[in-house]
C-alpha cells in the first residue's frame, strides 16, 4: 500500500485524472502505464522547447517523479505485460535526464533501473537495448568510479548565487541573496569587528560574483564580499558600521536569502519614510473603547496584498498546539522528551500573550494527553482562530544536526523536509482512500502567502531570540512540507521546529527553564510582528 500511495502521489502531483487510477481494477497497471506515458511525451516536449538557459530544475523534478513511478508501476504489477515496459522507459527517461542535464543522481537511477529489468526479466526483447544503453553510462562514469558500480551514491549539485541586491527601506538595509534554487544556510554574526557572514551550502557564485567585493558610502552595510569556501559552500560576509539587529531569512518564486539589518537611532540615512508603517505608538481612535487608530496594512513579503490584507483582515484569536501526546511522544532522548518540552514551551508562550490587549489563545492540550492530528485541525477551525501555530521539536539520525526551522503548509521541496513531514505525519489516522483530497487540499490552499509570511516572522524571531542563548544557533529556514497538523485549516498555520532534540548541545539547553524560555520570547515576537504586519487596529474576537 505504501508503494501505491507513491504512484498516486506523484500521478497527482503531475495532473492524472483520479478516476483512471480508483476504478477499473481488472486493466489498473495498464491504464496507470498509459497515463504515465502521456506525460512522459508532455514532460519530453518541454525539454525540447526550454528557452536556452531556463533553470532547468522543474523539468528534472518531473522526470524523476515519473522515472519512479514507472519503476512502482513494475514493482506493484510484476506479471503485468506492462511491467518489463515499465523499467524500460523509467531507465531510457532517467538516462536521457541524464544526458540533458548532467545530474549523476539520474545516471545512477537509469543504471538501477536497467539492471532491475535484465534481471528480472531476463527473457525480454528490450535487453538487448539496455545493455548497450549501461555500457554508455558506464563509460560516463567520472574519473575514479568503477564501471561495475551501477548505483552509485548521488551527487549533491550546486546551485548558483546569480545576484546581490541591497535596498534602503525606512528603518533598515536589506540585502537580498538570490539563487538558482533552494540551499540551506547559516548565519553568524560578529561584533568586533561588526559582520554578518552568511554560508551557502552547495552554492557557486555567478562568474560576476566571484570572489568579489561590493563597496558602498552610505548606510549600514558598507561592504558586501562574496568568496568560495571548500566543500561547495559560498561565503557573503557583509561589513557594518552603525548597524542594530538584524534578521534572516529566507523567501520563494524565486529563492532568496534576505538580510535586514536595522540602523542604530544615531545613524542617520536618506532611506524613504514608511509607505505602510506597523503599529503605532500614537493617540488612540476616539470613542472606540481606547482601541487604536486603524492603519493601513503593509505588503506581504512578496511585495502584493493578499484577499486577508485587501479585506483588513487582523489576528484575535491563536490556537497553539504543542505536538505529540499521550501514547505519542514524539523523540526522545535521556531525560527530554518532545511531548513534555512542546508543552511546557507552549504554556510560556501563552502567558506572554495573554498580557497582549485583545488577544485570545487557545491550547490543543494542556496535559499530557493524546490527540490525533486531525482533531488538532478541526478545533483551531472550531474555535474561529485566526492563526494556529504548531511546536514540535526536530530528531535526526545525525547527532550534528542542529538549528531552527518553520514550515508552512505546501508539498515538500527537498528530501529533508519530506523526512520531517513523514516523522511527524506518523501518527495520522488517515488511509490512503484520503490521498486525492489531500492533494487537492494542498494544491488549492489560498492561505500559502499569509504562512509563508507568518512562518518568516517567526523564523527570524526565533533566531533572534536564541541566539542570545546559544552563539552558534543555526538557521534552517522557511520551507514548506505537506504536514498533516496543517491540512484543512481555515487560517493561516504554520510549524515550528525549535531545535533537534537529537543534537547533544540543543538537547542540554532544552533541559533548562531559561533557554525554554527564550524559545516561547521568540514565538511571541514572532506571532507579534506578523499580527503588526497586517494592520495595526486590534480587534477582540467575539
Amino acid at each position: 500500500m505504501r508503494s501505491f500511495g507513491r504512484v498516486l502521489l506523484a500521478l497527482a502531483l503531475l495532473g492524472c485524472a483520479w478516476p483512471q487510477v480508483v476504478h477499473a481494477q481488472a486493466s489498473r497497471a495498464e491504464k496507470l502505464y498509459a497515463d504515465v506515458r502521456g506525460m512522459e511525451e508532455l514532460l519530453r516536449r518541454d525539454i525540447s522547447a526550454r528557452k536556452l538557459g531556463a533553470p532547468p530544475l522543474p523539468l528534472v523534478r518531473r522526470a524523476r517523479i515519473l522515472a519512479g513511478t514507472y519503476e512502482e508501476i513494475a514493482r506493484l504489477y510484476p506479471a503485468s505485460a506492462s511491467s518489463d515496459d515499465a523499467l524500460w522507459r523509467g531507465a531510457t527517461l532517467s538516462a536521457d535526464t541524464f544526458w540533458e542535464f548532467g545530474e549523476g543522481t539520474d545516471r545512477a537511477s537509469a543504471l538501477r533501473l536497467f539492471s532491475a529489468l535484465a534481471n528480472r526479466y531476463e527473457s525480454s526483447p528490450l535487453n538487448k537495448d539496455a545493455r548497450a544503453q549501461t555500457t554508455r553510462l558506464s563509460a560516463a562514469a567520472p574519473p575514479g568510479d568503477a564501471v561495475t558500480q551501477l548505483a552509485p551514491a548521488p551527487t549533491s549539485s550546486l546551485t548558483t548565487l546569480r545576484a546581490v541586491r541591497r535596498e534602503l527601506l525606512p528603518d533598515t538595509l536589506r540585502v537580498t541573496l538570490e539563487l538558482e534554487h533552494e540551499a540551506a544556510f547559516e548565519d553568524e554574526r560578529i561584533e568586533v569587528p561588526s559582520r554578518i557572514s552568511i554560508d551557502l551550502e552547495n552554492t557557486r557564485a555567478a562568474d560576476t560574483l566571484k570572489d568579489v567585493t561590493l563597496a558602498y558610502a552610505d548606510d549600514v552595510v558598507r561592504e558586501v564580499h562574496v568568496g568560495s569556501q571548500p566543500e561547495g559552500r559560498t561565503r557573503v560576509v557583509l561589513n557594518l558600521q552603525g548597524a542594530a539587529r538584524h534578521s534572516v531569512y529566507s523567501l520563494y518564486n524565486p529563492y532568496r536569502v534576505v538580510i535586514d539589518v536595522e540602523r542604530l537611532a544615531a545613524f542617520t540615512t536618506k532611506a524613504p519614510k514608511a509607505i505602510a508603517p506597523s503599529v503605532p505608538d500614537g493617540p488612540t481612535a476616539s470613542g472606540s473603547r481606547g482601541e487604536r487608530a486603524p492603519t493601513p496594512p503593509s505588503t506581504n513579503r512578496n511585495g502584493g496584498f493578499s484577499l486577508s490584507r485587501q479585506l483588513g483582515l487582523g489576528v484575535a484569536r491563536i490556537v497553539i498546539d504543542p505536538g505529540h501526546g499521550g501514547h505519542d511522544p514524539g523523540a526522545q532522548v535521556k531525560g527530554l522528551s518532545e511531548a513534555d518540552l512542546v508543552l511546557d514551551v507552549a504554556l510560556r508562550l501563552e502567558k506572554l500573550l495573554l498580557n497582549q490587549p485583545g488577544v485570545e489563545v487557545v491550547l490543543t492540550r494542556r496535559t499530557n494527553e493524546f490527540l490525533a492530528l486531525e482533531e488538532r485541525v478541526a478545533m483551531a477551525n472550531r474555535e474561529e482562530a485566526d492563526l494556529f501555530l504548531s511546536i514540535h521539536a526536530n530528531a535526526s539520525a545525525d547527532a550534528k544536526a542542529r538549528g531552527v526551522g518553520t514550515y508552512f503548509l505546501n508539498f515538500a521541496s527537498n528530501p529533508q523536509a519530506e523526512a520531517i513531514a513523514a516523522r511527524e505525519n506518523a501518527g495520522s489516522s488517515r488511509t490512503m482512500r484520503s490521498l486525492p483530497d489531500i492533494v487537492k487540499a494542498i494544491a488549492l490552499d489560498n492561505k500559502i502567502d499569509e504562512s509563508r509570511d507568518f512562518a518568516t516572522f517567526v523564523q527570524a524571531a526565533m533566531v533572534e531570540r536564541l541566539r542570545k542563548a546559544n552563539r552558534t544557533i543555526r538557521s534552517l529556514g522557511v520551507r514548506q512540507a505537506p504536514f498533516m497538523v496543517l491540512i484543512g485549516a481555515t487560517m493561516p498555520s504554520i510549524l515550528a521546529e525549535i531545535a533537534f532534540i537529537t543534537n547533544r548541545q540543543e538537547a542540554s539547553l532544552l533541559k533548562t527553564p531559561a533557554y525554554r524560555q527564550h524559545i516561547a520570547e521568540g514565538l511571541f515576537a514572532g506571532v507579534m510582528k506578523y499580527q503588526r504586519s497586517l494592520k495595526a487596529t486590534r480587534v477582540a474576537a467575539q
